[in-house]
């Protein structure tokens, strides 16, 4: 499932798949944010780590931050570790999210009601920090 959201002009998205898909196949989704955003650069984890990834990251003129896997050949000698570092907001965000009980435990039957609660849960985290900043 794949819902959309726009809240003061800041595109809001996710997408549900199973536990076991993998994350490089759907690289290309993410980079679809829409005809109205640009991203200027690509933060993912090393389960991303393709070169048709950062090929399809660069065609588009975004600036693939992918760490390369321990047992890569040939790595690059420059990778870009300050831009990397923002990833970390990416992972925070996981974690309200989790804070949520019902998100943590999986405990909705149908994608379309898991989808609902964490769509619920995003939305009261971005309440949140926009009322305490």
């Amino acid at each position: 499932m794949h819902l959309k959201s726009d809240f003061d002009g800041l595109p809001l998205a996710f997408h549900l798949t199973g536990g076991e898909v993998g994350d490089s196949p759907l690289f290309k989704r993410l980079l679809d944010l829409g005809p109205d955003v640009k991203p200027r650069a690509a933060l993912a984890d090393k389960g991303y780590d393709a070169k048709a990834n950062r090929a399809l990251a660069r065609a588009r003129g975004i600036a693939p931050a992918i760490p390369f896997k321990s047992n890569a050949k040939d790595p690059p000698a420059f990778f870009p570790k300050t831009l990397y570092r923002g990833r970390a907001r990416i992972e925070h965000g996981f974690g309200k999210l989790k804070r949520f009980k019902r998100v943590a435990l999986r405990c909705e039957n149908t994608e379309r009601g898991f989808a609902a609660i964490v769509a619920l849960a995003f939305s009261f985290s971005l309440i949140k920090s926009v009322h305490t900043a």
